[in-house]
């Protein structure tokens, strides 16, 4: 019975929004982005081509800085939206491009997820020697519980969740560089800060992954029968920018399609669901304390979360 009353809702957004005449904002006008100005340091970022014969929506698939106080005059951040799903042109995908060799990305564990079964706590926050350092830029949201996957983590010299064998892994370095390295057991290398796996990859050496994208054990237990949801994925483009993506009413191929279109040379899913997708900017304050706002304005603003203790793992980003 639920299948069907989701069936209709998908129905029901696909008719509404092919007769309003409103334009899809996935940001809600937020007047921190503005277009690449001459005046500002570029990164090196091409517009994306609009897909499937859409009519192009204001800003999809051209980049805008995100400014940041921590870099006046300079783009390290932009973002954009894409609709990747042929049959679902209000299906937005948002996506984040940053520039790692300006911004490093660190990663914790929750205080209660990823490692639920083993029942090992992370600190769940930001460390302190960051937040004291008012050079944290952002933070977004890891990957699954233990008891759905199975998928390892590392922080440091603890292991939350054992890495498993055939999945890739994103390797974090001290440097604050990301990584995708297939894991088959291999000695981790020297300076190697941080581990997380979360599934087999959505983009691989540049081409989409094949998967049974129905294998909800992989891919993760929506809260309805339906497939389409939040998804939120994570990916690395050829010159080593750092790549999120997220978006409602996804499938895996949708989020995949996108990682793709940003650039991502390889990329992997990470958490699913509306309450557990999320992207916050942080404005420092001075004293280790920050303001806080969101990516898309379906989002609730919980950033103050990260820097005080949350139950699930996520990343970070902060001024190298």
């Amino acid at each position: 019975m639920e299948s069907y009353y989701f069936w209709g809702q998908d129905k029901f957004k696909q008719l509404s929004t092919s007769l309003s005449h409103t334009q899809i904002d996935p940001f809600g006008n937020d007047a921190s982005a503005v277009n690449n100005a001459d005046n500002i340091d570029h990164m090196d970022v091409a517009p994306i081509a609009i897909q499937n014969g859409f009519t192009s929506l204001s800003g999809e698939g051209v980049w805008q800085n995100i400014p940041q106080s921590l870099f006046p005059n300079e783009d390290v951040i932009v973002r954009t939206f894409v609709r990747p799903d042929p049959q679902r042109s209000y299906a937005i995908v948002s996506l984040v491009k940053i520039d790692s060799k300006k911004i490093s990305i660190g990663t914790e564990a929750g205080l209660r997820y990823p490692a639920n079964l083993h029942k090992i706590a992370g600190p769940g926050k930001v460390p302190a020697s960051i937040q004291q350092s008012n050079m944290l830029i952002a933070a977004f949201n890891g990957g699954f519980q233990e008891k759905d996957g199975e998928y390892g983590m590392i922080v440091g010299d603890k292991t939350y969740v054992p890495l498993k064998l055939g999945i890739p892994a994103v390797y974090l370095f001290e440097d604050g560089s990301l990584q995708f390295v297939d894991y088959m057991g291999q000695l981790i290398p020297p300076g190697v800060a941080a581990i997380r796996q979360n599934g087999p990859y959505l983009v691989h050496n540049g081409l989409l992954s094949a998967y049974e994208e129905r294998d909800r054990d992989t891919w993760g237990r929506t809260l309805t029968n339906s497939l389409y949801t939040w998804r939120s994925g994570l990916g690395v483009a050829k010159d080593g920018s750092i790549i999120f993506a997220a978006g409602e009413s996804l499938i895996p191929t949708t989020l995949a399609k996108a990682l793709l279109a940003a650039g991502a040379v390889d990329a992997i899913q990470l958490d699913i669901n509306p309450p557990w997708v999320r992207f916050f900017f942080y404005t420092p304050l001075g004293n280790g304390q920050y303001s806080s706002r969101i990516l898309m304005k379906n989002m609730s603003n919980a950033g103050q979360t990260y820097l005080t203790g949350y139950e699930k793992d996520f990343f970070y980003l902060y001024k190298k």
